[in-house]
């Protein structure tokens, strides 16, 4: 009886999380204009998707910006959290402590405070203020991840491979970013998926000539989303679920070969 009551309960969690994605597929094929009845099926608005110019330029905008922002997170986050893990400075508990700053403060405070540093420093709202932005907020949670990583590193296998003749650049390169490159690569995933996801500091620190795809939906729910967004949101979808797919059957393999 308990096993059944906690199969339900599993099957009821699993409906609630993907049921909103199933209604957003399924409507994506809706021959009807108004997504409120499903009337027949179609391909039409992937036809619509392809050629909605202002649809695929926010979502272009929402790639450059996630991609260049996680990159450039990834850099200063992985520096920053190795640096903080080897050495001792005066000042480093309050530097630890304002890394949890734009962790825990609401984004609308952060998007306001940004906008003001833009607007006092004469920089215009685009993609390059974007990208600032995105940075800044991204960069706590790649040093969380990386110094996560670091937790329990023995530093005798550097102390050895140094004693053995590599220097500081090889150890770095050989042995420490082997070590802690799970952590990177889970610090960046999370950094590129907040990032194509933000939409109150992109809704403060972005241009007219520079929308992101949130900001796009937001923008198009005055008058009704547009099935052609359902369609490229089910893309979407359809390439995350392929690449946790492909990741899941890479640690599984990984695992069995190492029995």
């Amino acid at each position: 009886m308990k096993k059944l009551s906690a199969r339900i309960f599993s099957a009821l969690v699993f409906v609630f999380l993907y049921a909103p994605i199933a209604i957003v597929i399924i409507f994506s094929f809706n021959s009807s204009r108004r997504n409120i009845v499903f009337e027949n099926f179609t391909f039409h608005w992937y036809k619509e998707m392809i050629n909605n110019d202002a649809l695929l330029e926010a979502f272009s905008n929402t790639i450059i910006v996630a991609s260049i922002s996680t990159l450039l997170a990834v850099i200063i986050g992985a520096l920053a959290a190795v640096a903080m893990f080897r050495y001792k400075f005066k000042g480093k508990g309050v530097i630890d402590a304002l890394l949890y700053i734009p962790v825990v403060i609401p984004e609308v405070v952060l998007g306001i405070s940004l906008l003001s540093i833009f607007a006092i420093s004469n920089l215009p709202l685009g993609r390059i203020s974007l990208i600032i932005a995105h940075t800044t907020f991204s960069i706590p949670f790649v040093v969380f991840t990386v110094r996560a990583r670091l937790s329990g590193y023995d530093r005798a296998i550097e102390e050895a491979a140094m004693d053995l003749g590599a220097n500081r650049f090889q150890v770095l390169t050989g042995i420490t970013m082997p070590i802690i490159m799970p952590g990177i690569i889970s610090g960046a995933v999370l950094a590129f998926t907040l990032s194509i996801d933000d939409f109150i500091i992109s809704f403060f620190t972005t241009g007219v000539s520079s929308i992101t795809f949130p900001l796009k939906i937001m923008e198009s729910l005055r008058s009704g989303i547009r099935p052609d967004v359902y369609a490229l949101s089910s893309i979407i979808m359809l390439v995350t679920f392929i690449i946790v797919i492909i990741s899941q059957v890479s640690s599984y393999r990984s695992g069995k070969n190492k029995k």
